[in-house]
């Protein structure tokens, strides 16, 4: 596999909402990672949208107010990506077919807390999908 920090990755919003509001855990350390710009990650408008209203939507908005500077800071650590062609449907949640498209247009891995969605694409089109803890130990293994 390839160095983990050149490993060009999409980040489910799932991780982005648990690295954002709770501290120590493996979501955590996944952000942490891509506020220090050790991180290849790879969205779309769609998904960074996704990003914020998610955490807009959930979150208090005190919490939110402190939450969004740090999403921004972490999209200036990205690379913006067009879909140019897409798989659909691939996932049991119609909601994470944008996730998969991204994925598989830039060969990228998906980072995720929810593998079951995503299984289907991992067996019909050979997504490539790491759950938090296998991402994390691959980061902490280098």
């Amino acid at each position: 596999m390839a160095d983990i920090f050149s490993l060009p990755v999409v980040v489910d919003t799932n991780v982005v909402f648990e690295g954002l509001t709770k501290q120590g855990s493996a979501s955590d350390l996944i952000v942490t990672a891509w506020l220090a710009g050790l991180l290849n990650v790879y969205t779309s408008n769609a998904l960074a949208y996704e990003y914020e209203s998610t955490l807009s939507n959930k979150l208090s908005p005190i919490r939110w107010r402190q939450a969004k500077p740090l999403l921004l800071r972490m999209l200036k650590h990205v690379q913006f990506i067009s879909i140019y062609y897409s798989w659909r449907p691939l996932s049991p949640d119609p909601g994470d077919e944008h996730v998969i498209d991204y994925a598989l247009n830039v060969n990228a891995t998906v980072i995720t807390a929810n593998l079951r969605d995503f299984r289907k694409a991992q067996e019909e089109v050979g997504l490539s999908v790491l759950s938090l803890v296998e991402f994390v130990n691959q980061l902490m293994s280098r």
